[in-house]
């Protein structure tokens, strides 16, 4: 059998813990936020797809400017000298100077262009992507946050009305009003009510620390716990390539593979190239230089089973890629649903919670008023403040739950923190 723990003991447990906390509190960075946008831009800062962005952009638009070249590649100098210098040293020389220009296959630059441009495009969507993901990890400790936060309050509320009623039963006792069992009862309470503090306090310090774990800086303990704006997209409009990031970017992925499977459909061979050179050379010491000039092409062969694993590897990708894009445009408007669904649900609870928080509020000022003129007994007293404070408790919950009910709708339809 388990021993209570003594009464006497629990306020220095509580008072330990708070100290622990608080520093911790305090410690966890220099700046704070006050709302869910400032989180997000905090958190997207320290991703690494936005310290890389601009420098993606960067290659995407150089990737770009290379298809605009009259040359596959830049061309490549050559230079030569044979003599017989080593051998008889009869005067031969010969010195050659040329120029190999790569060229492109036919109708390689335009499908080369085209895909540069899916590429440039695609470094957009998946930074879009990217930024989505992130918001999804902060609304997820955003709210648990505040669900945190609002449980400390009432734990609170909780402590000092069961402080009062501990108090006020201490002074009957005292009088005679009241037995030295419902005193036990009272300090029972009171030790629960402490219990209940402790574990908010540790819950809270648990949350802020995920938040600055993301975002590089701890809450506001002022923040809001308001919702977000409801969304104004319809259903159909917002899951789209156009409007949801995700899609965006398995639409651009899909068009990536589609454009590199049109490119690879003509990449049959390797470049040819074009040969310019000039040759300068003369026989022995008594003959004069003469100078003679190279014109020529260089042709390679193809190789069909080459040509074919590359076409066939980027149009499985295409496939694969539309494929995915098809399951997921499926996926979110289910999951929009579903959004939608919690979003009614968590109204209709809040409605619910709200009046029954204010049912409790009036029977727990009823029976306090009829307790201090001794119509109530104690039992009764705890058990209606136990009542109203799990209400009050139920009816934050309910807030704390629309709030972020209407915010995974938002991150269903893929709206981002900071955006309207």
């Amino acid at each position: 059998m388990s021993k209570a723990i003594p009464k006497f003991l629990l306020p220095c447990g509580l008072l330990m813990l708070t100290m622990a906390v608080s520093p911790a509190l305090a410690q966890t960075g220099s700046g704070s936020a006050r709302s869910l946008a400032q989180i997000f831009d905090a958190a997207w800062q320290r991703q690494p797809e936005a310290k890389t962005a601009e420098l993606r952009r960067e290659v995407a638009e150089a990737r770009r400017q290379t298809t605009e070249s009259w040359t596959v590649e830049p061309p490549s100098l050559e230079l030569s000298s044979k003599s017989d210098r080593l051998l008889r040293n009869d005067g031969n020389r010969e010195y050659v100077a040329g120029v190999a220009i790569p060229l492109w296959l036919p109708g390689e630059r335009a499908r080369a262009g085209a895909l540069a441009e899916a590429e440039s495009r695609a470094v957009a969507s998946r930074i879009s992507a990217a930024q989505l993901r992130t918001a999804a990890a902060v609304r997820e400790a955003w709210w648990n946050w505040q669900r945190a936060r609002g449980e400390r309050q009432l734990a609170s509320e909780r402590l000092a009305n069961a402080q009062r009623i501990t108090e006020d039963v201490r002074r009957r006792v005292k009088a005679g009003d009241l037995s030295r069992a419902d005193q036990h009862q009272a300090d029972g309470a009171l030790a629960g009510a402490e219990a209940a503090q402790a574990e908010a306090e540790s819950n809270l310090l648990a949350t802020t620390r995920q938040l600055y774990a993301l975002a590089g800086m701890a809450p506001d303990e002022t923040a809001a716990d308001t919702p977000e704006p409801m969304p104004k997209l319809e259903r159909d409009a917002a899951v789209g390539e156009a409007t949801h990031p995700g899609l965006a970017a398995l639409h651009d992925r899909a068009e990536i593979a589609r454009r590199s499977a049109d490119l690879a459909s003509v990449q049959t061979r390797n470049n040819p190239e074009l040969l310019l050179a000039t040759t300068r050379e003369r026989g022995n010491f008594d003959d004069s230089y003469s100078q003679t000039l190279t014109f020529g092409v260089r042709i390679p062969f193809g190789s069909e089973s080459r040509s074919r694993v590359k076409n066939g590897l980027a149009r499985a990708e295409a496939l694969e890629a539309e494929d995915q894009l098809r399951l997921e445009r499926e996926r979110l408007l289910a999951d929009v649903d579903a959004a939608e669904a919690r979003v009614k649900a968590a109204r209709s609870q809040l409605a619910a919670a709200d009046k029954r928080a204010r049912l409790a509020g009036e029977s727990r000022g009823f029976f306090e008023k009829s307790f201090r003129m001794g119509e109530t007994d104690l039992p009764t007293r705890l058990r209606i403040e136990l009542e109203a404070a799990e209400a009050t408790k139920q009816a934050s919950r309910a807030r704390i739950e629309l709030a972020a009910a209407i915010s995974g709708l938002r991150q269903t339809l893929g709206i981002i923190p900071d955006q309207k």
